[in-house]
Formats: structure tokens, sequence, C-alpha cells
């Protein structure tokens, strides 16, 4: 049974183009929910001193702070990994040369 998953893994390529996009979008899902979590952890444990009823206007203001900065960084590092994924196919390329 293990050589059938792994040949199936390996024709991956001929999947159903329906189920591969499926795949594609549950798994964009997936990472979207795993970023809102992080944010939501990492803002709640820098911004929340004491759980109460109401949010104060301070506390208000760090989530705000802190949710746009948590995007900037977010947008900055996928900018960047895509910028050093379209430079590196070249450097590939000129070392299977």
């Amino acid at each position: 049974m293990a050589s059938s998953s792994s040949s199936s893994a390996a024709g991956l390529g001929s999947v159903d183009p329906q189920l591969q996009h499926f795949i594609e979008v549950e798994t964009q899902k997936q990472r979207f929910q795993q970023l809102v979590h992080q944010m939501t952890e990492l803002c709640w444990e820098k911004c929340m001193d004491k759980p109460g009823p109401k949010l104060d206007s301070r506390a208000e203001a760090c989530f705000v702070n802190c949710v746009e900065r948590f995007i900037d960084t977010s947008q900055f590092i996928l900018n960047r990994l895509e910028q050093t994924q379209k430079s590196k196919p070249v450097f590939s390329e000129s070392l299977s040369d």
C-alpha cells in the first residue's frame, strides 16, 4: 500500500484540475487562518492587560496598531519571498549548466 500512495503523490500532476484547484483554495484558507491565529495571539498578549467587559481606549488603540503592523510585516515578508523566488530560477538554471 505504501507504494501506491507514493506513486499517487508522484503523479500529482495528473490529478483532476478541479480537485487540484480545490486543494489550492483550501491550503490558502488554512494559511490565512494560521495568520489570523498568530495575529490574534500576538496582539492579545501585547495589548490585553486585564480582560474585562469592555476595551479601554488604550487597549483598542494598541489592537488597531498591532493588527496594522502585523499586516504590514506579513505583506513585506510575502513580497520579499516573491522577489527571492523570482530571482532563484535564474540562479538555479546557471548551476545546472
